[in-house]
């Protein structure tokens, strides 16, 4: 019983290891020309799907009550969108030098340019017991963020496919991503009530075109002889990837921490997990239209879907440290304030 509910739970993870795996067998299928038409069904109905799906499920009503808490807010976005990029931009310099996979190093920079997630950092906050506002606003306000600031990020550090002109990636951006995500909000409006009553499936909705999308990916990559994957170098993209979220999940523990930060313990929880997350639900069809044309588009994904389970594995290992250290930060803080109190009566 104990396995088919960790299996329910974990079907996503899975389900990306089925859908590989199909793609192997049956690349046929979902190439660009194939039975699913990928280059209409994938690179505009999924995506746009995906995006009117965000934009549904975002409660932007409940953000207001986190938009005063600036220094945090601006802590992690720029954590998250300028000094991850940079940092790990620095980091390829190095492992340039090395015989890992270049396609995958590369996949390592489109990972350090995606915004926060929108329901992992939440969740992984509210377990612990951290400021589950702030971790709404900062992943909800990321994700609207992202739209423009993850693209030219991804062009920057990686530049465009050259069969696909500017022009065409931000047009497509804008009518597969913006558009949906805005007429979500406005439907969002005059539902509101029926969608808190009914409580749809965002997640699981958004997690099946996904699935779709990444087949899609893979089909390409298996259909083209060419392209091969290299299994050591897929263990060392696993171990980095894994060294850079300790590490940055440790850095931003130590910088709002300090005693002059001016974050309280339960801000630091947000912080810790809202600007090491990265968002897959977004990064894949983002990746699919920026480089759209790329042979090896698949290569450069394999980063960002090792980083997704890996984020929520590390975090749910975490939480009960980090609880116990914020519950221990509390009681001091208490004894401390008490004692203040004590002195200024006395």
């Amino acid at each position: 019983m104990g396995l088919l509910v960790r299996l329910r739970k974990e079907w996503f993870i899975i389900g990306i290891v089925l859908v590989i795996l199909s793609a192997k067998l049956q690349p046929d299928v979902g190439v660009k020309g194939g039975p699913l038409k990928p280059e209409v069904t994938v690179s505009y109905i999924a995506v746009s799907l995906i995006f009117f799906n965000s934009g549904l499920s975002l409660k932007t009503e409940e953000l207001t009550s986190a938009l005063l808490h600036v220094r945090l807010h601006l802590f992690v976005q720029s954590f998250t969108l300028l000094f991850f990029p940079v940092a790990v931009w620095l980091l390829l310099r190095v492992l340039e030098f090395t015989p890992i996979d270049q396609w995958l190093l590369r996949g390592l920079q489109t990972v350090s340019c995606m915004p926060p997630p929108v329901s992992s950092a939440v969740i992984l906050t509210k377990a612990v017991g951290g400021n589950e506002a702030a971790a709404i606003f900062n992943s909800a306000f990321g994700s609207f963020l992202g739209i423009v600031v993850t693209p030219v990020l991804l062009l920057f550090f990686l530049g465009s496919s050259s069969s696909v002109p500017f022009s065409s990636i931000f047009s497509q951006l804008f009518m597969t991503v913006v558009v949906p995500l805005i007429l979500g909000q406005v439907c969002r409006r005059f539902l509101r009530d029926f969608l808190e009553r009914k409580k749809p499936p965002f997640s699981t909705v958004s997690s099946c075109v996904l699935l779709m999308i990444i087949y899609t990916t893979f089909c390409d990559t298996f259909s083209n002889p060419n392209i091969e994957l290299d299994p050591t170098s897929l263990l060392l993209v696993v171990l980095i990837i894994f060294c850079l979220q300790i590490s940055f999940m440790l850095l931003t523990f130590i910088l709002s921490t300090r005693s002059n930060s001016g974050f309280s313990p339960a801000d630091t929880v947000a912080i810790i997990f809202c600007s090491t997350h990265k968002s897959l639900t977004l990064g894949i069809p983002m990746l699919k239209i920026v480089f759209a044309g790329y042979e090896h588009l698949s290569l450069i994904s394999v980063p960002l879907l090792i980083y997704h389970p890996s984020q929520i594995l590390l975090g749910s290992v975490l939480v009960p440290s980090i609880r116990s250290w914020m519950s221990n930060r509390q009681k001091v803080g208490l004894v401390l304030s008490f004692h203040r109190s004590l002195r200024f009566w006395l």
